[in-house]
């Protein structure tokens, strides 16, 4: 009784903390982590990483990621300004580098500082397939997934603590407590509120690219890729991301959706590979 309550006591204080709002969904979202914390710790690492890495300049791909990467970053910014988010990005310090590595990845750190790796180029095939890449990690910026992600890894850990304490005089079901918790708390918890994280970029990055004069489809094309390039994938309930299939339809079934919001910004038609 004593560890379900202070449990339970856990839960309400994080809702209690919820107190960002995500600008695209318009619901609460954890953030026991500020961003005043959390951007100047991803600046101070996004310099590290170019320090130790190859960076590509001043060749036809790399001036591509920027010119991309600047269209979707100024349709992030017309999209926020028209739903009341003006100024949403004015801790942001964009920046946009091709790294060599034959890595299939591409990321966005908080605030801006974008990566794409030589590996993905060949999946991305051309500009418009780099801007469903660039939506998808820039809407996970905007969206502050990092953020909520430290912040649930952090209750994650007080949980555990919690249990801890409360078990401290019961050694044998402490151990039955520390195996179940760190088993169901990472399946039942953490992998879903990742992939749920995944799903909602490919949303939001969806409508960025059409807002961006990029044909939202061709994301899904891009997933079909991937799911070639890919081979063996774990269970989608052992993952952090959805299934490529899911991806494919989900996708498919937002595109309608994305080309609509584009319509308020007056894009009607859209660039195709």
């Amino acid at each position: 009784m004593k560890l379900k309550k202070t449990l339970s006591l856990l839960f309400v204080f994080a809702l209690f903390l919820a107190c960002s709002t995500n600008p695209f969904t318009g619901k609460q979202t954890l953030a026991l982590v500020p961003n005043s914390q959390i951007l100047p710790m991803a600046f101070q690492q996004y310099e590290q990483f170019l320090a130790e890495h190859k960076v590509i300049k001043d060749t036809p791909d790399s001036r591509m990621i920027q010119n991309v990467g600047q269209k979707i970053a100024v349709a992030a910014e017309r999209y926020l300004t028209a739903n009341g988010y003006a100024g949403y990005l004015k801790d942001y310090r964009w920046e946009y580098n091709l790294v060599e590595d034959k890595a299939v990845n591409a990321w966005c750190m908080p605030g801006g500082k974008i990566v794409f790796y030589t590996g993905i180029l060949p999946i991305t095939q051309g500009e418009v397939g780099i801007a469903a890449v660039m939506g998808h990690e820039v809407a996970h910026a905007l969206a502050n997934h990092g953020q909520q992600r430290m912040s649930a890894g952090q209750l994650q850990m007080l949980g555990a603590v919690a249990g801890n304490v409360a078990l401290s005089n019961d050694p044998e079901n402490q151990q039955i407590f520390n195996d179940a918790y760190g088993i169901g708390s990472t399946v039942g918890v953490m992998l879903p509120f990742s992939r749920s994280h995944e799903s909602e970029a490919d949303r939001i990055g969806l409508t960025l690219m059409a807002i961006a004069g990029y044909e939202p489809m061709e994301a899904a094309n891009l997933w079909v890729r991937m799911k070639a390039n890919g081979g063996d994938a774990p269970p989608e309930f052992l993952s952090t991301h959805p299934s490529n299939d899911r991806r494919i339809n989900e996708i498919k079934s937002w595109v309608q959706g994305a080309k609509a919001e584009a319509r308020k910004f007056g894009v009607t038609s859209f660039k195709r590979q």
